[in-house]
């Protein structure tokens, strides 16, 4: 059965930042996940949490100047302390938090960079962070994001991101499957699920949705999601699936979709 989560940063802008808790509660959520949880005290987001009964289910290490069109750090030559200060925070708040998924953004590399120099920054630094993260039981996850969204991503393929969590070969090290950017970037979707699942030394830690094509509810668009919700059951996966879209109208009058799992369970 579907465990569903909102996503913050996307839903329920129509509030300021903290009001989004209970909103997400109150349309029957049980979990939250957002980009960054960093402008907020993490025991004001704790606070939070604990008066709606939600459980912190994802947020992303930082990832560099934002504000700037930075989208992460893990792959960028020379930013590697950075980085691993960034990850230490990110850590000190899942303690805090409750949280057992931080999400690793790779950066953007422009094509006359060296993308080989890239990779084994990336694939250090993703070491360095899996190996804390596994002493606090964190999982650390890489998602592929489509090039049409994010231009210069490092990380745009399922397969790249599986070998490369087979490559580092260690334990809490998973790839995040957003199927709103599979579908762009490659589509096939079931058989990627099929395939990647379970993988050894890899596989799927957390999973996202939204419409396609315009990120909007998962019932508009292009896929079909309760077929690939019973697809996710019937292939075991027990973890959270993160709501990551752009309402089309308010947040609460958009979920109707949702509710045929909720009356379920």
């Amino acid at each position: 059965m579907p465990r569903f989560a909102a996503n913050l940063s996307m839903m329920y802008t129509e509030v300021d930042f903290p009001a989004r808790f209970a909103a997400a509660a109150k349309d029957g959520f049980t979990g939250v996940e957002y980009l960054f949880p960093y402008d907020y005290p993490a025991l004001q987001l704790r606070e939070l949490l604990d008066a709606d009964n939600l459980q912190q289910v994802l947020f992303n290490a930082p990832p560099g100047n934002w504000a700037a069109g930075e989208r992460g750090l893990a792959s960028l030559p020379g930013r590697e302390d950075e980085f691993k200060r960034g990850f230490d925070q990110a850590l000190e708040y899942a303690r805090v938090l409750g949280n057992r998924h931080i999400h690793v953004m790779a950066g953007l590399i422009q094509p006359e960079q060296d993308s080989a120099r890239h990779r084994a920054v990336y694939l250090g630094n993703l070491a360095y962070a899996a190996l804390l993260a596994s002493r606090e039981n964190v999982t650390v996850l890489i998602e592929p994001i489509n090039t049409r969204d994010m231009p210069g991503y490092f990380l745009s393929e399922q397969n790249t991101a599986q070998e490369i969590c087979e490559e580092i070969g260690v334990s809490h090290l998973q790839v995040q499957f957003d199927i709103y950017h599979c579908q762009i970037m490659e589509g096939d979707i079931t058989r990627k699920l099929q395939r990647d699942m379970h993988r050894p030394q890899a596989g799927i830690g957390h999973i996202q949705i939204a419409g396609v094509p315009d990120r909007h509810e998962p019932s508009d668009g292009e896929l079909n999601y309760p077929y690939l919700f019973q697809l996710l059951d019937d292939l075991g996966y027990a973890g959270w699936i993160g709501c990551e879209y752009r309402p089309r109208a308010g947040t609460s009058e958009g979920v109707a979709w949702i509710r045929p799992w909720q009356a379920a369970k």
